[in-house]
């Protein structure tokens, strides 16, 4: 199956186990040259990125970071062939969908459209990428539901959280003062202040839930 072939499979839910365990170098190139491109086309028209972020090697820089702390995550459910190398490859290949928030709505509708636009790009991108983690750890942990449920909401709820705490707290109380200045990319600021809000009721539950999942994965181990 070519690369291209297999991106497709995935994006469309239709992977497999199997086909998950034959990713190789050349995946991870496919994964990288489009998470670079994509990362590139989020911020060219967002005046407040950093370099990193206009030169797309930010988004590249957080699917190593993601991809880990997923990795980690998962580690100690002892799944059979769980790899960093697996992991990092599914996650670069599913940048692909955020090309779709790189579209250049501002240069055809106004600001107040324009921010409106981005907000469902925004979630509609979140909403199918988190579809495909699941369907990720479905396929290839075979761990319950439940489980799988905690694991693939936890990384996300806990990054909102911690970069709300370490710097993105200061966007929120922008947000809270009134915009300003406004650009396509406020009403994004917007939908971060909830997702924060529900980041910090989910994250105790989360984690309480993982500690006993990891605890009846164990148990399940050494009975059998």
């Amino acid at each position: 199956m070519s690369i291209v072939q297999t991106i497709i499979r995935l994006l469309s839910f239709k992977i497999t186990r199997e086909e998950i365990l034959q990713f190789n170098k050349g995946h991870l190139v496919a994964g990288l040259i489009g998470t670079w491109i994509v990362g590139m086309g989020r911020y060219w028209d967002d005046k407040k990125a950093s370099l990193l972020q206009h030169l797309g090697l930010g988004s590249v820089i957080y699917i190593f970071i993601l991809a880990g702390f997923i990795w980690i995550i998962l580690k100690p459910f002892l799944i059979d062939k769980w790899s960093y190398f697996t992991v990092l490859v599914f996650i670069s290949l599913t940048s692909f969908p955020a090309i779709f928030y790189a579209i250049p709505v501002e240069r055809f509708f106004s600001t107040r459209v324009a921010n409106t636009m981005n907000v469902w790009f925004l979630a509609i991108v979140a909403a199918w990428r988190l579809g495909l983690l699941y369907h990720f750890l479905k396929h290839f942990t075979g761990l319950s539901a439940g489980n799988i449920l905690t694991v693939t909401l936890m990384p996300i709820c806990l990054i909102i959280s911690v970069l709300t705490l370490l710097n993105l707290h200061q966007v929120v109380f922008e947000v809270m003062g009134g915009i300003r200045n406004p650009s396509p990319h406020d009403s994004s600021y917007m939908v971060l202040m909830i997702l924060t809000g529900l980041s910090a009721i989910l994250t105790p539950i989360l984690l309480i839930a993982y500690g006993v999942g990891i605890y009846e994965r164990h148990k399940r181990k050494n009975k059998g």
